[in-house]
């Protein structure tokens, strides 16, 4: 299957990589280049934009988007 990820922070990151190992073909975006990199040296495919990771995927398209939960509250 054929996925696409955008967000690449802890659980996107560990995400990509189970899917990766199971067979599946990822195209990844997160604002983070450094997190993209990280992908694309386990298999993934980057993507530099959101356009970018659209254009990469065939259709029907499949995308998973990973998110932060919010803002955590301020500890005194």
């Amino acid at each position: 299957m054929q996925l696409g990820m955008i967000g690449l922070g802890k659980m996107g990151a560990n995400m990509t990589i189970r899917l990766l190992q199971g067979g599946h073909k990822l195209v990844v975006y997160d604002r983070n280049e450094a997190a993209i990199a990280q992908a694309q040296a386990v298999g993934a495919v980057a993507a530099s934009s959101l356009a970018d990771l659209v254009s990469k995927l065939a259709a029907p398209r499949h995308v998973w988007v990973m998110v932060p939960a919010g803002a955590r509250p301020k500890r005194p």
